[in-house]
């Protein structure tokens, strides 16, 4: 489970606390009365009530406290038959329904936010110490997660082969924690040796982004959903990265579909799947391969990072723009440069076989083109 924030605010003493002190609680937040009222009645947890205040946050220009009130009385109904985890996550999603505009806001403070560090020790040994943004932190979970899954009494295979791995990843001597030591000097080396040539990418199964169709297609950003007496409204265009609480801005969501694709899950009215689509993915590994020689890198000026660090960055956006999987509509980026991109509005267009790379208002008034060349003089 995830681990809540640790800047909590001040603790309620106890579900026995007295009405002197509730009674000051709602002097000072009017719109979180129900909560200590809850608390004094035995209806919620000090915990749950704990979840609740820090999921919703506090009042601000785009949230006022009559949305937080009603958001509250919604969540009440439901908080006693739940944990305080699964309350905080209930009360984190409402808040970004309520403020998406800050969630672009909040993924690019945790990416920025983002650091490694690795050092010696006075022995001799390297010590790593490291935090990561949801989106990469989740990929480096589900990595470790794949290696070693089988000593923590991970799915059960059905391939033989994959589980003859599995028993031999049961019985190996080493410590958990060595197996996923040594796994990552494997990795590093394995990356060490790869072709800097070739472009990787494409499908990444071990972290599925959720999102309606309805964002994909419409893009409602900015419309937040509205909680009232006759229950929430349509849904706000963000995403959600499985298995974590924390959502992803339709920033994200656009440019993570440059470079994977989609599968098309359909439910009914009861939340039952009544039809699983096929994979629809975007460039194939020809058509990296292909980027790769001509673009020879990240196209963005003057970045030198190789194919083997790139991205494929869709010029029209699929799905939302109709955008085809045609090879002179893509080009490479680095992770850095892709993010910039999208999050900055930077925009990529192209005459013949000439790309252009237009800056936003906020950085050249007149959004003067500026000429993207192929890395490979030669071409």
């Amino acid at each position: 489970m995830p681990k809540q924030p640790r800047s909590r605010s001040r603790r309620l003493s106890s579900p026995n606390a007295d009405a002197a002190e509730v009674a000051e609680f709602e002097a000072k937040v009017p719109w979180q009365a129900p909560i200590a009222r809850a608390v004094t009645a035995g209806f919620l947890s000090v915990d749950a009530a704990e979840s609740i205040r820090s999921g919703l946050g506090q009042i601000d220009a785009a949230v006022t406290a009559e949305k937080l009130g009603a958001a509250l009385e919604a969540l009440l109904t439901e908080a006693s038959s739940l944990n305080a985890d699964e309350v905080f996550k209930r009360a984190r999603r409402m808040r970004d329904r309520l403020d998406e505009a800050g969630i672009a806001a909040r993924e690019k403070q945790a990416y920025d936010d983002r650091y490694l560090q690795v050092y010696r020790l006075r022995d001799g040994k390297v010590r790593l110490n490291g935090l990561f943004a949801p989106e990469d932190g989740e990929f480096v979970l589900s990595t470790y997660d794949s290696i070693i899954g089988p000593r923590r009494g991970g799915v059960r295979f059905v391939d033989p082969e994959r589980e003859a791995w599995a028993k031999k990843m049961q019985d190996d001597p080493r410590t958990t924690e060595q197996i996923a030591a040594d796994s990552l000097v494997q990795l590093l080396k394995i990356a060490g040796e790869a072709d800097p040539g070739r472009v990787f990418g494409g499908r990444r199964p071990s972290v599925r982004m959720i999102v309606t169709e309805k964002a994909l297609k419409t893009g409602q950003a900015g419309q937040a959903e509205q909680v009232n007496e006759h229950g929430p409204a349509e849904p706000a265009a963000h995403g959600q990265i499985e298995g974590n609480p924390f959502p992803i801005s339709q920033e994200t969501i656009d440019r993570l579909l440059c470079d994977t694709g989609t599968r098309g899950i359909k439910f009914d009215d009861n939340g039952q799947i009544i039809n699983v689509g096929r994979d629809e993915r975007l460039f194939t590994e020809k058509q990296r391969a292909a980027m790769a020689v001509r673009d020879g890198g990240c196209l963005w000026i003057d970045c030198d990072r190789s194919p083997a660090w790139s991205e494929a960055h869709h010029i029209n956006e699929w799905l939302k723009g109709n955008g085809y999987t045609d090879l002179a509509d893509g080009v490479l980026l680095c992770h850095p440069h892709h993010l910039l991109l999208h999050n900055q509005h930077w925009t990529i267009s192209r005459t013949g076989t000439q790309h252009w790379l237009r800056p936003p208002v906020e950085v050249d008034p007149k959004r003067t083109l500026i000429a993207l060349p192929s890395k490979r003089a030669n071409l």
